[in-house]
């Protein structure tokens, strides 16, 4: 589970990377949103990991 809150981390940084620095300006309010979405999901998992008494690594 934690494994799946990592992908959701790094795909949600990366759209936090196209959404806010200007590089792709058609498409920024999309990668915003999908960044909110995807730091959620990470934060859903991430807790229910730990909740799980999963290790860490």
């Amino acid at each position: 589970m934690l494994k799946w809150a990592l992908i959701f981390l790094v795909i949600s940084i990366v759209a936090g990377f196209f959404g806010f620095s200007g590089i792709s300006a058609a498409t920024a309010t999309i990668a915003r949103v999908l960044f909110g979405i995807f730091l959620v999901i990470f934060l859903i998992f991430l807790i229910l990991a730990l909740m799980a008494g999963q290790a860490i690594f």
